[in-house]
Order: C-alpha cells, then sequence, then structure tokens
C-alpha cells in the first residue's frame, strides 16, 4: 500500500529565535501553556496548530482557564491553515469532554477539533469521527504510556472503530513517533525538536526532514489473526 502524506506538528517554543527561523515553512504547534512564540509561528509555517495546553495543565497541577483559551485563540483561527484542539479533560469522563465540546459550540469559533481519551469508549471516538472533519487521540488512563502493549492493543481496536467506513483525519498527540506506522494518522505533534535540536549531532532542518519523510498508511487495514497484540473490547 502506498503513504499517506502525513502533516508533523513541531512543538514549539523552539529557542533561540535563530533556530525558530530555521523551520521556515514547516507545521508547528502552539500549546496555550507556552503562547509566546504564536505569532513568530504564524509568520514561518505553513499550518499551525493551536493546543489547548490541557497536559501541560494536567501534569503539573495548575487549573484550567478556558475563556481566556478561546479568547487567545479567536484571532489566530482566522488563517485558514489553523486549527485549534477543543478543551478536554485529560483523565475526565464521556460527560466531562461532551460538556467542553457544548461549550466550544457556543463559542462558535470555527475549526476545533475534539479529542478522544484512549480510556473513553470506543462509541464516542465513533461519534466524535462522525460529527467532525478532524479528531484528535490522546493517551491516557492504562493506555498512557505511548507505544506499550496495551496501548498497540486499545489503538487497533480505535482503528477498527474509526476507519470503517472510511479513514476519518485522525491526529495523534504526542505522536510523531508513530508517523511511519502502520496506523493511518494524517497528523502528529511532538516537541521532538524543540528539546533536542541543540544536541551536537542535531540541527533543526535535519531533524524536520527526517520526520517528513516519515508516512503513514492511507488507509487501516485490520491485522486480523497477523496482529501481534489481542483486540481489546471497549
Amino acid at each position: 500500500m502506498g503513504r499517506g502524506r502525513v502533516m508533523h506538528y513541531h512543538g514549539l517554543p523552539v529557542t533561540p529565535l535563530t533556530a525558530l527561523a530555521q523551520l521556515g515553512g514547516c507545521n508547528f504547534c502552539v500549546s496555550y501553556a507556552a503562547p509566546h512564540q504564536v505569532t513568530r509561528a504564524h509568520e514561518l509555517g505553513q499550518s499551525v496548530m493551536l493546543d489547548n495546553g490541557a497536559f501541560s495543565f494536567w501534569r503539573i497541577g495548575k487549573a484550567t482557564d478556558w475563556q481566556g483559551y478561546y479568547a487567545w485563540a479567536e484571532p489566530w483561527l482566522e488563517y485558514p491553515t489553523t486549527w485549534a484542539v477543543i478543551p478536554d479533560v485529560i483523565d475526565g469522563t464521556t460527560e466531562d469532554n461532551d460538556h467542553l465540546l457544548a461549550e466550544w459550540a457556543a463559542t462558535g469559533l470555527p475549526k476545533g477539533a475534539p479529542v478522544w481519551h484512549m480510556h473513553e469508549p470506543l462509541a464516542r471516538l465513533a461519534r466524535l469521527c462522525a460529527g467532525y472533519e478532524r479528531v484528535c487521540l490522546g493517551s491516557s488512563g492504562k493506555y498512557a504510556q505511548l507505544g506499550s502493549v496495551g496501548w498497540h492493543r486499545r489503538m487497533e481496536a480505535a482503528m477498527n472503530t474509526a476507519c470503517a467506513d472510511s479513514t476519518p483525519w485522525l491526529h495523534m498527540l504526542r505522536g510523531m513517533a508513530f508517523s511511519g506506522s502502520r496506523y493511518p494518522f494524517a497528523s502528529v505533534d511532538s516537541t521532538d525538536i524543540a528539546r533536542n535540536h541543540n544536541r551536537p549531532q542535531n540541527t533543526p532542518v535535519a531533524m524536520a526532514r527526517r520526520w517528513d519523510r516519515m508516512q503513514c498508511p492511507a488507509r487501516w487495514v485490520d491485522p486480523g489473526q497477523e496482529s501481534m497484540f489481542d483486540e481489546e473490547a471497549a
């Protein structure tokens, strides 16, 4: 099978600014938890993903400010190639996260992508794929460790659910390592360049080119009996 084109969103901030300038023409992910390079991202980038910062806030135990996020995102969403991750509760229930979907809809903001957390029911994933142009996948709960056996088992079940009739736009949060994998992700993000470009063997440009060469299949093929993982039920 041919490989699909995967959009690689490189997380900011990247410092110093001379290093960021080398990434002109890339796709950028700007988090509300670290928003100060959002203007530069729109000056340099092909596309910009606005991340709601929920994971960062959750990790450090900081309260979220969703009204502030809406106000911050609004002017940038005027750019045709900018989109935003709808607020979510990392370890929340379906009800918690559906409430935030309704709150986002009430703002009237465009181009919002919901998050399906891997501990949530597969039925919710199917519903989100039917109702939104783009759906983000977030590792959570007992599937929080990306690449673990349990994670792969759950991801296979998710792909069988999301791609049953067609292949939706699936964005793997913190998932750039899975570009080049068998999952048909349309886009992925990572802070790899931000964290590692200053190592002696690395440059921002070389790292971006290496990632951009890693592509995913255009559609999902259920491995069935050939899978090394037992499919997990909802």
